[in-house]
C-alpha cells in the first residue's frame, strides 16, 4: 500500500476556504479531512468533532506538553493544533489527507514534511473584499474582525510562499482551480 498524500489549504480568515474545503471534499471523495483541536469557542451550526474538535485550554496545553500535536499555533488568541497521532496512523493507511491550516500551521508542515505536505493559498481578490466577508458573516466583534485583517494583511504578503495560489474573486472558478490542483497531487 502507498502512503497518503497531504494537502494542505492555508489561508486568511474570510476568504472563502471553508466553502472551497467543504466543495472540495464533496467532490473529491479520497480526500479524509484532519480535525484540528481548538480552544475556540464554537460557532453556531458547527459539530464537535467535525469541524473541530472543541477543548478548553488546560487540555490543550497538557496535549502540546505531551507532544501529541505535529503544530500548534495561538491564532486570534485561541489555541489549535494537529494530533500526531491521527495524521501518522492516516498516512500509513494510503489515506489523502486535508488539512485546513493557518500560515503558522503551514510553515509548521512544511517543516516536517518538505515537499511531502503541498500547500495551496487561498488568496482575496482584495483586502477590501475580504473586510466586506468579514463584516458579512456577523459571527464576532468589530475587535476581532480588526484583528483578522490585521493579520490577513500580512497573511497576504506570504501567498507566493507556498506550492500553489488560487485567488478567489470567482466561487466555481476557485473551486474548479483548486480541484484540479489537488486531483493532480493526488495522482503523482
Amino acid at each position: 500500500m502507498s502512503i497518503g498524500k497531504i494537502i494542505v489549504i492555508v489561508a486568511p480568515s474570510g476568504t472563502g476556504k471553508s466553502t472551497l474545503i467543504k466543495k472540495i471534499k464533496d467532490s473529491v471523495t479520497s480526500l479524509v479531512e484532519s480535525v484540528s483541536y481548538t480552544t475556540r469557542p464554537i460557532r453556531p451550526g458547527e459539530v464537535d468533532g467535525v469541524a473541530y474538535n472543541f477543548i478548553d485550554k488546560d487540555t490543550f496545553l497538557k496535549m502540546k506538553e505531551n507532544g501529541e500535536f505535529l503544530e500548534w499555533a495561538e491564532v486570534h488568541s485561541n489555541f489549535y493544533g494537529t494530533s500526531k497521532k491521527f495524521v501518522e496512523s492516516e498516512l500509513e493507511q494510503g489515506k489523502h489527507l486535508l488539512f485546513d491550516l493557518d500560515v503558522q500551521g503551514t510553515d509548521s508542515f512544511k517543516a516536517y514534511f518538505k515537499d511531502k505536505a503541498q500547500a495551496i493559498f487561498i488568496a482575496p481578490p482584495s483586502i477590501e473584499v475580504l473586510e466586506s466577508r468579514l463584516r458579512g458573516r456577523g459571527t464576532e466583534s468589530t475587535g476581532i474582525i480588526n484583528l483578522r485583517l490585521s493579520n490577513a494583511k500580512k497573511e497576504v504578503l506570504r501567498k507566493d510562499d507556498y506550492d500553489y495560489c488560487v485567488k478567489n474573486e470567482d466561487l466555481e472558478t476557485a473551486f474548479n482551480e483548486l480541484k484540479t490542483i489537488i486531483n493532480n497531487i493526488i495522482e503523482s
